[in-house]
């Protein structure tokens, strides 16, 4: 008897167990799905520049659903239920992609991306596989599409940098590297103006022919023309710094066109490393200020570090020499050789995450390249240059709602990019920097 009670008894707990939980789900508010962070909008009126090359489209319409494109055009068909956002007398184009940048520190991934960089390549840096993962949790719209290189190969252990001295440390080293997925491998081939040894042809050789055995891409940094020539005939995918002690001549074009490589020409980079031996005018810009940490501004505008790098040998050379960075630049992009944006922005003290992007864009239109060429470096180029082209850099069907609302035209004028209204990551809003406690 005392079993069969005892039976009834969970019997009867069991059910109204179901029963509790039966109602409370159903008076619980239903979980947001992974689409509904999305709405259906349509962008109505504005100019988009699609990041192709092609004309803009005036009064166009963007069509958005789930945080991809579905539509971009002048006779665009709007869905029942969609959100129609009034954009009249705006531009809108895509998010800007840095090829060449570097993070070393989670915060600066908000920066960038408030500055409407919506994609960063870190081109080297001991912390970089962390942040990657970091980035990979981070909540939609609060940080840019990072891809990484990870520990440079290089001749010298310096900081985010490992040292390979012969052909057989470089496979181990590229071995150990692509343990962790790197998006790209890089190698620096330079003596920094005579300062240190200089990797050698047989091991810039190795590290390029055992990222390509494993299916892996290759960027090199390089300074002078015959090493950009030679790290092309080992196999290199892309130049991740301008040649800056010659013209280009026919052969390195051949060589680039050979190889299918890209070329990022980091002017900006060339700037912060003279241009701080004054207080340069860019300083007191709002869209700067805005984002750049006090401190960091003040060491700048220090007399004696002013003084020191107006003596510096390096800083000299690398000032002299932007000329022909600039003049390269040019000839290459007339070539038909793809650009790729970047800036090398975040690699050492004064090259300010994403207001240097904006300010290469500038540099890139003072070396002749029309507005049009300059956007197209830093949207569809960088992207193809990263090997994420399908999936963003312009503002096409089936493509990552990345871009920017601007109240002014770039093809007007180029710095016309930071007039930002307002920045979308896979269609989700970029919210605006907290203010200060």
């Amino acid at each position: 008897m005392d079993s069969i009670k005892s039976a009834c008894l969970c019997v009867i707990v069991f059910v109204a167990t179901i029963v509790i939980a039966v109602n409370i789900f159903a008076a619980a508010p239903p979980q947001e799905s992974q689409s509904a962070r999305y709405s259906l909008q349509a962008w109505l009126g504005a100019r988009v520049i699609d990041g192709t090359g092609r004309p803009a489209i005036e009064n166009a319409t963007l069509l958005v659903r789930d945080g991809r494109i579905e539509s971009v055009g002048r006779r665009v068909k709007i869905p029942a239920g969609a959100e129609r956002i009034d954009v009249t007398g705006k531009t809108i184009i895509p998010g800007l992609i840095c090829a060449h940048g570097h993070v070393n520190d989670a915060a600066q991934l908000g920066v960038y991306l408030r500055d409407g960089i919506t994609t960063v390549l870190s081109l080297g840096g001991a912390k970089e596989f962390a942040l990657r993962e970091q980035n990979a949790k981070a909540p939609p719209g609060t940080v840019p599409r990072l891809y990484v290189a990870g520990p440079i190969q290089d001749s010298t252990a310096i900081p985010g940098a490992v040292a390979v001295k012969t052909p057989d440390e470089a496979r181990k080293s590229v071995d150990d590297l692509i343990r962790n997925r790197p998006d790209i491998v890089k190698l620096r081939v330079d003596d920094f103006l005579g300062a240190r040894p200089k990797m050698s042809p047989e091991v810039y050789q190795a590290v390029i022919d055992q990222a390509r055995k494993h299916g892996f891409r290759t960027a090199a940094h390089v300074v002078l023309l015959e090493d950009a020539k030679g790290v092309l005939r080992a196999g290199v995918d892309y130049i991740a710094h301008s040649v800056r002690d010659h013209e280009v001549d026919d052969e390195f074009i051949a060589l680039m066109k050979k190889r299918h490589a890209f070329y990022s020409p980091t002017l900006t980079r060339e700037v912060a490393v003279f241009a701080y031996s004054e207080t340069p005018s860019f300083l007191s810009d709002p869209f700067l200020l805005k984002e750049a940490d006090p401190a960091e501004i003040a060491k700048i505008e220090d007399p004696k570090r002013q003084e020191t790098m107006r003596n510096d040998p390096a800083a000299l050379w690398y000032k002299q020499h932007l000329p022909v960075a600039m003049r390269n630049l040019k000839i290459l992009s007339d070539a038909g050789i793809p650009i790729a944006m970047g800036t090398d922005s975040g690699g050492g003290p004064g090259r300010f995450q994403g207001y240097f992007e904006h300010l290469e864009l500038e540099y890139e239109t003072k070396a002749g390249l029309t507005p049009m060429r300059a956007l197209v470096s830093a949207t569809s180029g960088a992207a193809q240059a990263i090997n994420i082209g399908k999936q963003v850099g312009t503002l096409e069907k089936g493509k990552w709602a990345d871009f920017l609302v601007l109240s002014a035209n770039p093809l007007d004028d180029i710095r016309n990019t930071r007039t930002i209204e307002s920045v979308w990551v896979g269609g989700v809003r970029v919210p605006a920097k907290a203010p200060k406690p």
